[in-house]
């Protein structure tokens, strides 16, 4: 499997080198040559296979011979470890539960796999690969655990100041060793503004082997499909699902339409927005434009410019109409999150965490004009990772789950950095 840049002025590359290089040299993001297929005896025996083989067979043709076969099943055994329930929330609406991995966000899965293969590639390597990534939430936390303690791997995380979750920030900022927060001050799209120059700073990458954990990573990326396949192992309806994913960056929802290119079943797909609408503004009016983000409480989804959007244009080939057919998109106020969040808690006893109240508030709009239609929802987090959020909604405390009561006691530690490239590049140079 070779990648090509969207930019189209850097020449392919096989997964090892985009794996590395986490950006072409050119700035585009990297995409697959070609879109493997499932085969029917595979999609018919989905719902009897190991979630590791699942991953594996998966994968497989996107990484090539970049890693032995025994390796890649390492890989893919420790990158899917933990349970993907689908639990039914209403008689039609279930909740694909993608919060179970080690830091409760759907990132888990990206973070591990990238991690794993990024440790492998720098094996014999004399210089550290720096990677340099950018989070609105959760993609911190994920990647400081997944990367945490690999050889030959530094960590440089930029986060924006005072809007990321309490829980959250504990995640990327208490763990030490290879792992550094830079607090930047500005939005998500000041952190991500600062990653995509570094990476294009010939003087710097010359100096620092750098690379990326962000869904712009083709090893982040593609193992998202992975949960859209666990998600039909258990799918009990009649037809094929109406899937309704919480879209920020709208790399998590570009790896499901892969999927579904590669041959999985699916009725429909929604991009669940809050008020940073370009993408779902893109698919009622075929005109995608960026607009400045603006803060909202679902935090992780407060991206202007989502970066992935390009993939999913490449995907359909740029055609509005095709894209259209598959994939509507909703814009969800807080008032109505708020509201979702109250409502399913009361009525259904199932705790909704501010982007799935998105995704559900979106996938009822939907079924409200397909009656016929049933589906399901990615729950991406934990409703604990958003307490004054969820909290003042429900009129009680969510619990901490056991396994993240140690990150209450351990102190802070994060870099402030002024939201400018300067102020950036030096600390890196440093």
């Amino acid at each position: 499997m070779q990648y090509y840049s969207l930019n189209h002025q850097s020449p392919p590359v096989d997964f090892r080198a985009a794996t590395i290089a986490g950006q072409a040299p050119d700035g585009g993001l990297y995409f697959p040559e070609s879109i493997p297929q499932f085969s029917d005896e595979f999609l018919k025996n989905l719902p009897n296979l190991a979630p590791a083989d699942i991953a594996y067979q998966v994968m497989q043709p996107y990484v090539g011979d970049t890693i032995p076969a025994a390796e890649l099943r390492r890989i893919c055994a420790e990158t899917v470890d933990f349970p993907f329930p689908l639990v039914p929330v209403t008689e039609r609406i279930s909740a694909l539960e993608l919060f179970h991995g080690p830091t409760l966000a759907f990132k888990d899965v990206g973070a591990r796999f990238m991690s794993r293969c990024l440790g492998y590639f720098s094996q014999g390597e004399t210089a550290p690969v720096t990677v340099l990534v950018a989070t609105s939430g959760d993609t911190g936390g994920a990647v400081a655990h997944g990367f945490l303690g690999v050889p030959g791997v530094e960590v440089v995380i930029l986060y924006p100041s005072g809007k990321v979750s309490p829980l959250q920030e504990l995640q990327l900022t208490t763990l030490g060793q290879n792992i550094t927060a830079l607090e930047v001050q500005g939005n998500f799209d000041d952190c991500q503004a600062l990653v995509k120059q570094a990476f294009k700073d010939e003087s710097l990458t010359s100096r620092r082997t750098l690379t990326s954990a962000n869904s712009i990573n083709v090893a982040r990326w593609l193992p998202q499909q992975l949960y859209y396949l666990f998600a039909l192992q258990q799918w009990r309806g009649a037809a094929p699902p109406v899937i309704s994913v919480p879209s920020g960056n709208f790399g998590n929802l570009c790896a499901g339409l892969l999927a579904h290119a590669s041959g999985l079943p699916v009725g429909h797909f929604l991009a669940a927005c809050n008020a940073n609408d370009a993408g779902a503004e893109y698919l009622r009016t075929a005109i995608f434009a960026p607009k400045t983000a603006v803060a909202t409480i679902s935090n992780a989804m407060d991206v202007g410019h989502p970066s992935n959007f390009v993939r999913i244009l490449e995907l359909f080939k740029h055609e509005h109409a095709t894209i259209s057919q598959l994939l509507s998109g909703y814009s969800v106020s807080d008032a109505d999150t708020s509201a979702t969040i109250r409502r399913v808690d009361a009525e259904r006893g199932y705790l909704l965490d501010p982007h799935g109240a998105v995704a559900f508030f979106a996938l009822e709009k939907y079924m409200a004009d397909n009656p016929a239609a049933a589906g399901f929802l990615l729950a991406t987090a934990h409703p604990v990772k958003f307490p004054e959020v969820v909290e003042p909604l429900i009129g009680r405390p969510v619990e901490l789950p056991a396994a993240l009561h140690y990150l209450l006691a351990k102190p802070k530690h994060s870099v402030p950095l002024a939201p400018s490239y300067e102020a950036l590049r030096a600390w890196l140079l440093a």
